[in-house]
């Protein structure tokens, strides 16, 4: 159980993000949700979440783009919570096209997004992890932090930068009681996923054809991931279990990169 333990999971308004904190409500964990969204629904989501935790659940609409808005949300969970013990960096956006015709604002906001925003975040929270004696470092890479994909360019590299940082920041806090570690999904049915299946419907003509397909060319278990297991798989990283284990990449792929 991680009560009294306060989460931060950044882009957790859907998709991977929601399902870490909602097995991290469910270990009776404080949570801040983050990203964009309809607020109708987001507030739902809070709702469903609260009734999980015999903790707090609270809203943050800081863009990772933007440095002063996630100092502003550190700043928010500090006042608020005291401290922010749990720390997942799961903010990401996704372009894909060959590197000749990449666009040079779309590199630039999927490095700032899915790499260093969890810079930011991980500078700012971990000076009062240092003070408690106690933090956990998440960082939801992907395969793509571990292997590379055509036309991925800017995703695939700060991918592997984040698995890069995710080493860093453990050896630096290796003598405490904080771990860092990498997540790495493979395909996982999120709406950045929706969107690759929705581009192949075009082609193929059923869902069903694009998803077989899809999951054939990478995924040897033909099988997506759940959001629901990697959220308990960072659920088992939080766990004292889990605190000898630090700077590792774990993947979830169904085999993706045991070929």
């Amino acid at each position: 159980m991680l009560t009294k333990k306060t989460a931060l999971i950044t882009g957790s308004t859907s998709g991977i993000g929601l399902g870490i904190a909602t097995e991290l409500a469910a270990q009776n964990a404080n949570i801040i949700l983050n990203g964009f969204g309809d607020q109708s629904i987001i507030d739902q989501t809070i709702k469903q979440l609260q009734e999980l935790t015999n903790g707090k659940v609270i809203y943050c609409n800081a863009n990772m783009l933007n440095v002063s808005e996630i100092e502003q949300m550190v700043t928010i969970a500090h006042q608020q919570f005291g401290n922010i013990d749990i720390l997942v960096n799961n903010a990401g956006i996704q372009h894909v096209q060959s590197i000749e015709e990449f666009p040079v604002s779309k590199w630039d906001d999927i490095i700032a997004i899915n790499l260093s925003s969890a810079f930011h975040t991980i500078r700012l929270c971990l000076p009062k992890m240092r003070q408690d004696g106690w933090g956990r470092i998440i960082n939801v890479a992907s395969v793509h932090g571990l292997v590379a994909s055509v036309n991925k360019s800017a995703y695939v590299a700060a991918k592997h930068g984040l698995v890069g940082l995710t080493k860093e920041v453990a050896l630096e806090t290796a003598t405490e009681t904080i771990t860092c570690n990498a997540i790495c999904p493979g395909f996982t049915l999120t709406p950045l996923i929706q969107q690759q299946i929705d581009a192949r419907i075009k082609q193929l003509g059923t869902e069903q054809a694009a998803i077989d397909l899809l999951l054939s060319e990478k995924q040897p278990s033909k099988t997506f991931a759940t959001v629901n297991q990697l959220g308990q798989l960072a659920v088992f990283l939080c766990s004292n279990s889990a605190a000898q284990m630090t700077g590792i990449s774990l993947p979830m792929d169904g085999g993706w990169t045991a070929q």
